[in-house]
């Protein structure tokens, strides 16, 4: 196993074990026993777990900013392009892999990691914003609307666990989309992209 595949193992392992449990519940142990790992490669690449959960959570963010990315990004007129990261498939019953790291108290009273999420939903909401403004909106109504769009998913996230009911998230972008004025009638739905369902989408 080269160096890079070992650091990657370890992030991957932390990345599954945050969502899961939180920053705060997991311990450098657990991520050994779900890596495969030694301890001294974890120690050389990680010395101390702050730094092994920074480095996930920025795997995590830029996972979730390149899914969204593509959605946003791809073609289609703005409207199209925003219900299609509304509406994409997602993990709704395991919830949000950077939703999560919000309530964990552990990453949001540590600088560097509450840094790296709020740089994430900021991301999110200028993402959204730039299609929105493309759409003819003002400035300051693209912002309030993207924020919105970036709030339905992730209280959609909520509902879902809430309810234990996968299409709670999906009813909620429904009538976001339903909202959406003027703008054309959301498309049909389309064959899913493998990249689309993979649990780091937000």
């Amino acid at each position: 196993m080269t160096t890079t595949d070992t650091r990657a193992r370890l992030v991957a392992a932390a990345q599954e074990l945050f969502w899961a449990q939180g920053v705060g519940a997991t311990s450098p142990r657990q991520v050994l026993a779900a890596s495969g790992v030694g301890q001294g490669s974890l120690y050389h690449h990680f010395p101390t777990k702050q730094d092994l959960a920074a480095a996930a959570v920025h795997a995590t963010t830029t996972a979730g900013l390149d899914a969204a990315r593509r959605d946003l990004d791809a073609d289609g007129t703005a409207v199209e392009r925003l219900v299609r990261y509304l509406e994409r498939p997602r993990p709704a019953l395991a919830g949000c892999r950077v939703g999560r790291l919000v309530s964990d108290q552990a990453v949001m009273d540590d600088a560097t990691l509450a840094a790296e999420v709020r740089d994430y939903f900021r991301g999110l909401v200028d993402l959204a914003a730039a299609v929105l403004v493309e759409d003819g909106l003002a400035a300051d109504a693209a912002r309030d609307r993207a924020h919105a769009a970036v709030a339905i998913v992730q209280g959609g996230y909520v509902l879902a666990r809430a309810l234990d009911d996968p299409d709670a998230m999906a009813a909620a972008a429904r009538g976001f989309v339903a909202l959406l004025a003027p703008g054309p009638t959301a498309p049909g739905p389309t064959a899913p992209d493998p990249d689309a369902t993979a649990p780091e989408d937000s």
